[in-house]
């Protein structure tokens, strides 16, 4: 029988998180920090309090960093009953993770660390990237929930260890970022059009997820976010931390974690993180 699920978090991911799960069979509450259009949350039953998202068997977690986390866990922790299990799977500090996982097993209450890589679309799709940090057990409790939303679910270590592989995942993503923004930049500036550019480039080494959805959106200068350029900040922030704990020199990781710096001082945090592409154009 399939789990009831609480889904904290209804913002760009949880909202098409929350439809494909209730398309798939689940029984589905939605929650979030402040009041949404009704438009945004249509089709989503709604809980009217943490206390009524608490008496779900998940609570799935979708908030957008570690301090809305502990934020709402803190709150709705008290209502939660042994054996309920927590999935969090946005995208926080590892430490943290660790540190609820523990606190939690002390009273007989799981949590799973699944962060996710592939945007809304994935979302929408069940095609998600997830990476699972949590024990055997509890993994095992929650991966009905991950299979339905994600096209390859990996327990990657115990707890803790989902967080750290999502921060090893936006390193990639945002080189991979830098790295179209810089090749369309250039194929523009030599007279190319940058469309034909990416189609040419379809199949061959140099094709990627990144060059045909991030590349789309620079190409029509089109930066609605799916992931927003201060989210990933958050996550390479979180990457040099631990780059740093284990003595690892990451130069590279270093110079993109400026550019977004960049990008959100200069005001565009809220855009999508292929807006790194406005940089080249100034």
């Amino acid at each position: 029988m399939l789990p009831t699920i609480s889904i904290l978090g209804l913002g760009l991911m949880g909202r098409p998180m929350a439809r494909r799960l209730i398309s798939k069979g689940f029984d589905v509450r939605g929650w979030n920090r402040s009041r949404l259009p009704e438009d945004l949350v249509a089709g989503i039953p709604l809980c009217q309090n943490l206390q009524d998202a608490a008496a779900a068997e998940v609570s799935l977690f979708m908030l957008e960093d570690s301090s809305a986390t502990d934020a709402v866990l803190g709150r709705l922790e008290p209502h939660l009953l042994p054996l309920r299990l927590v999935l969090d799977m946005g995208s926080s500090d590892p430490t943290r993770s660790v540190a609820h996982a523990a606190r939690l097993a002390a009273r007989g209450i799981g949590w799973v660390d699944a962060p996710v890589s592939g945007g809304p679309e994935g979302a929408a799709s069940g095609t998600l990237a997830i990476m699972v940090g949590g024990s055997a057990e509890d993994v095992a409790r929650a991966r009905p929930v991950l299979e339905a939303l994600g096209g390859n679910v990996v327990h990657v270590g115990p707890p803790g260890a989902g967080h750290t592989t999502k921060v090893i995942n936006q390193i990639v993503v945002g080189l991979a970022i830098e790295a179209v923004a810089e090749a369309l930049t250039l194929a523009e500036r030599c007279g190319l059009d940058p469309g034909a550019v990416q189609q040419a480039l379809r199949g061959g080494f140099a094709d990627s997820r990144v060059l045909q959805i991030h590349g789309t959106r620079m190409i029509n200068r089109a930066y609605a976010p799916g992931g927003k350029a201060r989210t990933h900040l958050k996550d390479l922030l979180l990457a040099m931390g631990l780059a740093s704990s284990v003595g690892a020199r990451l130069p590279h990781l270093e110079s993109i974690a400026a550019r977004f710096q960049t990008l959100v001082d200069q005001g565009d945090g809220d855009l999508d993180h292929s807006a790194l592409h406005k940089l080249l154009r100034t």
